[in-house]
C-alpha cells in the first residue's frame, strides 16, 4: 500500500526480500548484532557524527546525552532569530562538551550539604577534585567570551558569500596555520614521528626519573604552548569561522540546524579533529569556489563538516583494518608450525584480494570490527558494537588475585602521569576507543580511552597477570624489545633512526614517571645456611625480642595515658604467678595462621623426654591475680578459684585485683621439677609504665630450664634500650624515671621470663641452632611444638610480636651479611627503628602485606623458597618513582581479536584452553589482547572504574 508509485521503496522491498533469505545464515555466523549492541552502536554513531558528541563511559550516560543532544538540535530548528540560533548553538555546544556527570554530582552534593547540617554522604574517591570552583569560574569566563564573540561576529562582520579576501577566508588561513603548528608540537612530544622516524628532540637513554625529567624539560614547555593553542586559541578561531558563515544569515533549515549544531559542539568536544575538518572544508571551498559543483551548491558548511568528519573517521578505520589484515597474513606466514596450511590461506587471500578488500570496506562503512576466524586469514564482517566491545560498565569485573594490590597502588600515580602526557600530546590523537599498553618489569598495563570532551577524558586501566606463562612471556619479551629499540638508544646513535618494529600492532609513544614498587628477588644461599650467621641469629633474636616488647609497652602506656589519667600511680603493683589454664582469646584469621593443628605435620615428633609439670597432672590449680591493694587479712592467707569447678560462681570484679596464693607447698612429682615463677615483689613507682600485660606472665618452663635460659638474657642491651626511650611526656624528669625503671629488678625478671619463653617457643624443644627450613617455617607463622606452644598461641598479640621479632632478626641477618657486622648498640637500634618505620617484613600471603602496599610503605621484604632451583630467596619491594614505557596499539587489531574471541567462545563454543587463537604471537600480541578482554572471556587481574583525566 505504501510502495505504490514510489520506485525507491519498491527497490528497497526487493533488496530486503533477498536479504531476509540470508538472515539465518548470517545469524549462524555471528554477523547479526544482538539488539542491545545494535541499539548502543546506533546511538554512538548518531551522537558522534550527527550530533557532535563523544561515546560515553557508561551506557546510562550515553542514553541521557543522546536525548539531550537530539533535543538541542530540534530546539535550534524552532528558534526564529538567526542571532539567537548562533548564541544557542555556541552556548549549548560548549556546555554539552563539559564533564556534566561530575558537575551534576558536585551540584547535588552541595545542595544536600546546604540543606542538611550534618555530614552528607561522601563523594566518590577523587570526585571532589574533578570539579572545583576555579574550574567553574574558568568555564564561565570561556562561555561568556564564546557567546560574546559569536554574537559580535555574526551580527557585525558576517558576509553573504565567501571569497579569498572575506573575513571567513582569513580565519580559514589562520586555522591552517594553527593546524600545522599543533601537529608539529604534538609529533615532537612522542618518540616516533608518524610511527616511523625517531624524534631527534626526544630524550635518549634516560633510565632514571631525574635524568629523564631534566632532558624532557624543553618538551614540557612546548607542551604548555600546545595546550594554550589547543584549549583557548583554536576553539575561538573555529567559532569565528562558523559565526561568519553565510548560511546562518538566511532562513535556516533542518540541514542548517543539524550541521551547525554538530559543528559548534565539535569545536569543544574534540578540538583537534574539529580543527582538521574545518581546515579541510575551508581549503576545499577556497579551491573550488568558482566551480559550480554539488558540494558548493547543495551543501552548507555544517553538512560539509559532517561529511568530512565521517570520511575522516572511516578513512582512519580503513587504514587500521588494512594494517590488521596484513598483520594477520604475516602472522600466519611466519608461524613455522602452521606454515603449510597458512600458505594455502595466504594464496587464497591474494587470489581473492578484491573480495577481501570488499570485506574491509564493508566493515569500515559499518564501523564494525574485521573478524579473523580463529585469528587465521579468513575474514568475516563482525557485527556492529559499541567501542567498548563488551556489555556492562568498564571496571565492574576482574579476576582478583594477590597481584591485584600492586595495580591498585600504582593507579593514582599513573593517572597523574597520564594526565601530563595526554595534555602535552605525547600519546598522539586522543580518540575514544584508543588502546595503549604500558610496561614495567613484570607488569603490563592496558589503557583504553572511553570518553573525550573539553579539557577532560575518561579512561579504563587494566592490569594483566604478573605470573607469566610461556605465551605471556614470549609476547612480553617482544614488548620489551619494541620499547628498548625506541627508548634505550645511546647518545651517539643516529639522529633520525627508523622504527625497526614498524608494522607491529604496538607503536612506542613515551615513558611516564610513576611512583610504584620495583621488585627485586635475591638468592640467599650462603647467608641463610651459614653456620656463623645462624649462631648469631639466636643471640640477635633475644635482643630484637627485648626491643620490640619494650617499645610495645612504651606505646601502650602512651595510648593509655591519652585515654584516661589514672590515679593508681601511687598504688602498688605486683607480679604474680600466671594463670595456668587461660582460655584462648578470640583470634582473627591472620592471627591464627599457625594455630592449625595441621601445621604441626611440618615438624618432627621427636620431643624432649621430660615433660613439664604444667602439661600433665592436676590442671585444676588455683589461679593467680594481681594485687592492687594490699589488704590481706593475715600473712599467707589465700583467696583462690578452682578452674573448671562448676560449683564456683562468677568471681566478683573486685576480687580479680586481689593477690591470691602467695605460695603452695611443693608437690612430689618424682623427677619432675616445679614450674618457674616470678616471686611476688613490688614494682618501683614508675615501672608500671613499661609493665607487660599480666596475662603474658609465663609458668610453662621448668625452673632449671628458665635459670639456664636466663643466662642468655642481654642485660646490658636491656638497660640501653630502656634509657633510649623517648616517651612519658607527662613525667617531669624523664632521664631519672628511665634510670629508675632500668634498675627495677622485678620488671627485669618479668621481661626475662616473657622474652625467654617466647625465644623457647620459636625454637622448639630441641633448642638447637636453627636450620634454613626451620627459619622459613617459623617466618611463615608455623611454630614447632614445645611446652610453651599453647601458652604463646593462646595470646595472639604476643604471638604476633614474637613473629615480628623473628622476621626482623632474619632481615637483620641478611643486612649484616650484605653490609657488614654491627659495631655497637646504637647501630643496632638504628636498624630496628628503620625496620619499624620504613619496612614491612612479612609474608606475601599476609593481609598486612597488602595493607602495607596500599599504605605505600617504602620497603617490603619476604622470605621464600624456590622448589625448582632448591634455593631460599629474598624478595624486596622498593617504592620509588620509576619510568613506565607506553605505546599505542592498533585499535582495530584489538577490536578484531576481541570480536573473534567473542565469536569463538559464544558462537563456535570452542573453549579449548590450548586453542590456536590464544597462542602467543609477537606480531599480534594475541595472548595479551585476550587477557585484556573483560571477564568472563578475558582475565585481567585488575580493572579500574572509569577514571577522570584533566587535559589542561
Amino acid at each position: 500500500m505504501f510502495m505504490v508509485n514510489i520506485p525507491t521503496l519498491e527497490q528497497m522491498n526487493q533488496i530486503l526480500h533477498i536479504l531476509f533469505v540470508f538472515l539465518p545464515f548470517l545469524w549462524a555466523l555471528g554477523v547479526l548484532p544482538p539488539p542491545d549492541a545494535l541499539f548502543l552502536w546506533a546511538m554512538e554513531q548518531i551522537l558522534e557524527f550527527g550530533l557532535g558528541g563523544s561515546p560515553m563511559s557508561t551506557h546510562i550516560q550515553l542514553l541521557i546525552m543522546f536525548v539531550i543532544s537530539a533535543g538541542t538540535t530540534v530546539t535550534s530548528y524552532f528558534i526564529p532569530s538567526n542571532v539567537g540560533v548562533v548564541i544557542f548553538m555556541t552556548g549549548l555546544g560548549f556546555l554539552l562538551s563539559l564533564n556534566l556527570s561530575d558537575m551534576g554530582f558536585v551540584f547535588q552534593h552541595s545542595l544536600t550539604r546546604h540543606r542538611v547540617e550534618t555530614k552528607s554522604k561522601a563523594l566518590p574517591a577523587g570526585s571532589e577534585n574533578h570539579f572545583t570552583w576555579k574550574e567553574c569560574l574558568f568555564y564561565i569566563i570561556i562561555l561568556v567570551l564564546a557567546l560574546l564573540e559569536s554574537f559580535l561576529l555574526h551580527h557585525f562582520a558576517c558576509c553573504s558569500q565567501i571569497s579569498k579576501n572575506s573575513p571567513q577566508a582569513i580565519v580559514g588561513y589562520i586555522l591552517m596555520i594553527l593546524l600545522i603548528i599543533l601537529w608539529i608540537l604534538r609529533e615532537i612530544q612522542s618518540v616516533y614521528i608518524f610511527g616511523i622516524f625517531r624524534n631527534p628532540f626526544y630524550p635518549k637513554d634516560a633510565h632514571t626519573v631525574p635524568l629523564f625529567l631534566e632532558k624532557q624539560a624543553r618538551l614540557m614547555k612546548i607542551g604548555l604552548v600546545r595546550r594554550v593553542l589547543l584549549n583557548l586559541v583554536s576553539p575561538f578561531a573555529m567559532i569565528a569561522f562558523l559565526s561568519l558563515d553565510s548560511a546562518l544569515q538566511g532562513p535556516h533549515s533542518a540541514s542548517v540546524s543539524i550541521g551547525f549544531t554538530r559543528a559548534f559542539r565539535m569545536v569543544w568536544q574534540n578540538t583537534e579533529t574539529a580543527l582538521l575538518e574545518t581546515v579541510i572544508v575551508s581549503a576545499v571551498h577556497l579551491l573550488t569556489a568558482s566551480v559550480d559543483t554539488w558540494w558548493n551548491r547543495s551543501l552548507n558548511t555544517g553538512l560539509r563538516l559532517l561529511l568530512v568528519g565521517i570520511m575522516r573517521d572511516r578513512l582512519i578505520q580503513f587504514i587500521s583494518k588494512l594494517q590488521f589484515a596484513v598483520a594477520i597474513l604475516l602472522a600466519s606466514w611466519t608461524d613455522k608450525k602452521r606454515r603449510k596450511s597458512a600458505t594455502t590461506l595466504c594464496i587464497l587471500n591474494m587470489v581473492f584480494s578484491p573480495f577481501v578488500l570488499v570485506f574491509v570496506v564493508f566493515c569500515t562503512l559499518l564501523s564494525s570490527p574485521l573478524l579473523p576466524l580463529f585469528t587465521l586469514p579468513l575474514f568475516l564482517v563482525g557485527f556492529p558494537r559499541p567501542i567498548q566491545s563488551w556489555p556492562g560498565v568498564a571496571g565492574t569485573a576482574a579476576c582478583v588475585c594477590a597481584d591485584t594490590v600492586y595495580y591498585y597502588q600504582m593507579v593514582p600515580s599513573l593517572t597523574a602521569a597520564l594526565q601530563s602526557a595526554m595534555a602535552a600530546g605525547s600519546l598522539g590523537l586522543l580518540l575514544p576507543g584508543s588502546h595503549y599498553l604500558g610496561r614495567f618489569q613484570d607488569r603490563l598495563i592496558w589503557i583504553m580511552i572511553l570518553e573525550h570532551g573539553y579539557t577532560y577524558c575518561y579512561i579504563n586501566i587494566k592490569g594483566l597477570e604478573l605470573q607469566e606463562t610461556s605465551c605471556h612471556t614470549a609476547e612480553a619479551r617482544r614488548v620489551d624489545e619494541v620499547f628498548e629499540g625506541a627508548f634505550a638508544q645511546e647518545e651517539y646513535a643516529k639522529i633520525c633512526s627508523i622504527n625497526g618494529h614498524f608494522g607491529n600492532v604496538l607503536t612506542p609513544c613515551t615513558v611516564l614517571p610513576v611512583k610504584l614498587y620495583s621488585d627485586a628477588r635475591n638468592v640467599l644461599s650462603g647467608i641463610i645456611d651459614s653456620n656463623d650467621n645462624l649462631i648469631e641469629f639466636k643471640s640477635d633474636l633475644i635482643k630484637v625480642l627485648v626491643w620490640i616488647l619494650i617499645h610495645y609497652c612504651s606505646r601502650r602506656s602512651s595510648m593509655q595515658e591519652h585515654v584516661h589519667k589514672t590515679d593508681n600511680k601511687e598504688k602498688t603493683s605486683l607480679i604474680i604467678l600466671p594463670t595456668l589454664n587461660t582460655s584462648p582469646q578470640n583470634k582473627s584469621p591472620e592471627d591464627s595462621v599457625s594455630l592449625n593443628s595441621g601445621t604441626l605435620d611440618d615438624w618432627s615428633d621427636d620431643v624432649l623426654g621430660d615433660e613439664p609439670t604444667t602439661k600433665k597432672g592436676n590442671e585444676e590449680k588455683d589461679q593467680l591475680k594481681v594485687l592492687q591493694r594490699i589488704n590481706l587479712p593475715l600473712p599467707g592467707s589465700v583467696e583462690s578459684q578452682v578452674v573448671g569447678d562448676p560449683s564456683i560462681g562468677k568471681v566478683p570484679e573486685n576480687s580479680l585485683y586481689k593477690a591470691v596464693v602467695l605460695g603452695y607447698p611443693a608437690t612430689d612429682k618424682g623427677k619432675q621439677e616445679g614450674v618457674a615463677y616470678i616471686p611476688l615483689m613490688e614494682f618501683s613507682s614508675h615501672s608500671h609504665l613499661l609493665s607487660l600485660p599480666e596475662e603474658w606472665t609465663s609458668d610453662c618452663l621448668p625452673k632449671s630450664k628458665m635459670r639456664e635460659m636466663s643466662l642468655l638474657f642481654p642485660e646490658d642491651w636491656y638497660q640501653f634500650v630502656l634509657k633510649q626511650l623517648e616517651c612519658f611526656p607527662s613525667e617531669e624528669n624523664v632521664p631519672d624515671v628511665l634510670e629508675e625503671i632500668a634498675n627495677d629488678r622485678v620488671l627485669k625478671d618479668f621481661y626475662v621470663h616473657v622474652v625467654m619463653t617466647c625465644y623457647f617457643s620459636l625454637f622448639g624443644v630441641c633448642n638447637m641452632d636453627p636450620t634454613p627450613a626451620h627459619i622459613l617455617r617459623v617466618y611463615s607463622g608455623v611454630l614447632p611444638w614445645s611446652v610453651a606452644f599453647d601458652w604463646l598461641t593462646e595470646k595472639p598479640e604476643l604471638f604476633q610480636l614474637a613473629l615480628k621479632a623473628f622476621r626482623y632478626t632474619l632481615k637483620l641477618m641478611v643486612d649484616k651479611a650484605s653490609l657488614g657486622p654491627i659495631e655497637d648498640f646504637k647501630e643496632l637500634t638504628n636498624y630496628l627503628e628503620e625496620y619499624e618505620n620504613d619496612w614491612y617484613i612479612g609474608s606475601v600471603s599476609d593481609e598486612k602485606w597488602k595493607e602495607a602496599v596500599l599504605q605505600e610503605k617504602p620497603y617490603l621484604f619476604s622470605l621464600g623458597y624456590d622448589p625448582n632451583m632448591g634455593v631460599y630467596t629474598g624478595r624486596v619491594l622498593t617504592l620509588q618513582e620509576l619510568l613506565i614505557q607506553v605505546g599505542k596499539l592498533n585499535a582495530e587489531a584489538v577490536r578484531g581479536q576481541w570480536a573473534n574471541l567473542s565469536w569463538e567462545l559464544l558462537y563456535a563454543t570452542n573453549d579449548d584452553e590450548e586453542r590456536y587463537s590464544i597462542q602467543a604471537h609477537p606480531l599480534l600480541l594475541r595472548n595479551l589482547t585476550v587477557q585484556a578482554a573483560d571477564p568472563p572471556l578475558g582475565y585481567p587481574v585488575y580493572s579500574s572504574k572509569p577514571l577522570h583525566i584533566h587535559l589542561y
